[in-house]
């Protein structure tokens, strides 16, 4: 199915003119990794519009909040080095958050895509926040996770505590799930 831009709207909360813009990277990511279905394209762009904010978002906002003080040091993430948690704050459609998360996005992209020359993310964080890399960031992401195998299942909660951790924005997630469902003729 060729996604359109209109689908791309009613899925993810975007304006059509912003997903004109993000319709060619969202079209080449997903077919990388095989949301190829409409039950994985509206799971998957359900969740990519919550986590932009309706593909608005590609750098988390920094307050800095109290949660966004801790990334700092956190071992887990990767953040050794004083400014990391800062510097590699969520990048991408889906936030990839950490040192570590963000050598791990640029690792498997670069075994993903053989043939381009994928930025070192580590090195550079904010290239995670361009469009293209946004993008296969996100797909990425969705595949190294195996959430095709839970969008097949209409498994929407745990493909939401895989990304997020838990159940954070559930229902505006859920929302643009069930209008990803009709505009993509979805009937599970």
């Amino acid at each position: 199915m060729s996604l359109t831009v209109q689908q791309i709207a009613r899925c993810t909360g975007a304006t059509l003119i912003r997903a004109a813009a993000w319709l060619p990277h969202l079209r080449v990511a997903m077919a990388l990794c095989d949301v190829s279905t409409p039950a994985r394209q509206a799971a998957f762009l359900a969740q990519i519009g919550h986590e932009s904010g309706g593909l608005v978002y590609t750098t988390e906002i920094w307050g800095p909040t109290a949660a966004q003080r801790r990334y700092e040091g956190r071992r887990d993430l990767g953040n050794v080095q004083p400014g990391d948690g800062s510097r590699f704050r969520g990048h991408g459609l889906i936030q990839v958050t950490g040192r570590a998360n963000h050598a791990a996005a640029r690792d498997r992209l670069r075994v993903r895509l053989v043939d381009v020359a994928v930025p070192d993310f580590e090195a550079q964080p904010e290239l995670l926040a361009q469009p293209r890399w946004a993008a296969l960031s996100a797909a990425d992401f969705w595949a190294s996770r195996d959430l095709n195998e839970l969008a097949d299942a209409g498994n929407f909660a745990d493909i939401t505590r895989r990304i997020n951790g838990g159940l954070n924005g559930y229902g505006d997630r859920l929302a643009k799930w069930e209008a990803g469902k009709a505009a993509l003729g979805e009937t599970s």
